[in-house]
């Protein structure tokens, strides 16, 4: 029995799901819109969902959280619940790619790309091919103004365009050129049933890994990018993005 959940999102995806192998069994998959904060109802909702299925954290094999990229607030908010969670716990954790549980969710055999907000005019962008319940990356992920997706999905006449950001940005891409029947129309967030779907269990329970695990960023946030605040000495920052 695994506990997945992923906050790139202003909406929670919760998800109590068992793994057999390859295959998943959806237990229960809760969903916490906005207004409400993730910081306030995510605690109350991993121990309603547990006690529902008179389950203690001990009963499970390992928690998933997605890794973004998306929300930064919501990004820390996910990890450092897992984090503590696992802490206390001694769980095994795995951390998956959101823009990946979204393709999930998309068509087979053609380019997807997955789109979540960054900020104002810039999408995250993650191009994926999905066969059955496994994706493949065709390209690292990015963030890139809508203009410029457009551009992307012109030069890939097979690619569909799909994920949280076309609640928005639908109608700039369609102004760029792009059609709607390439516009699809789901999912409105990464789901948490696919973040366990995705997500791959270490052998066994690793400090040194747990703390290592950290979001996927893709940009520098707000902070970094203030000229008020020149970078610190040493290596310019990366995505923050590690496997293990």
């Amino acid at each position: 029995m695994l506990l997945a959940l992923d906050t790139s999102t202003l909406t929670l995806s919760l998800a109590l799901v068992e793994r057999q192998g390859n295959d998943v069994r959806t237990v229960e998959h809760v969903v916490v819109l906005p207004p409400e904060k993730q910081s306030e109802a995510l605690p109350g909702v991993v121990g309603e969902l547990l006690a529902r299925h008179g389950l203690k954290l001990t009963d499970l094999e390992g928690l998933a959280v997605g890794l973004g990229p998306g929300s930064f607030t919501g990004l820390r908010i996910g990890l450092a619940t897992v984090k503590s969670l696992a802490y206390a716990t001694g769980l095994k954790v795995a951390g998956a790619s959101s823009l990946a549980a979204v393709a999930l969710e998309g068509p087979e055999g053609v380019p997807l790309y997955c789109l979540a907000v960054a900020r104002r005019d810039d999408l995250y962008l993650g191009a994926y091919r999905r066969t059955g319940h496994t994706v493949e990356a065709l390209e690292p992920e990015t963030a890139m103004s809508p203009e410029e997706v457009a551009q992307r999905m012109a030069a890939e006449p097979a690619a569909v365009a799909l994920g949280p950001a076309l609640t928005d940005y639908r109608q700039a891409l369609e102004k760029h050129g792009v059609s709607p029947h390439r516009l699809l129309s789901g999912p409105a967030f990464p789901s948490a049933v696919e973040v366990g779907r995705l997500a791959r269990l270490p052998d066994a329970y690793s400090m040194q890994a747990l703390f290592a695990m950290e979001p996927h960023y893709v940009r520098a946030s707000e902070p970094e990018r203030n000229p008020k605040f020149p970078p610190l000495p040493g290596p310019a920052p990366t995505s923050r993005f590690k496997e293990d």
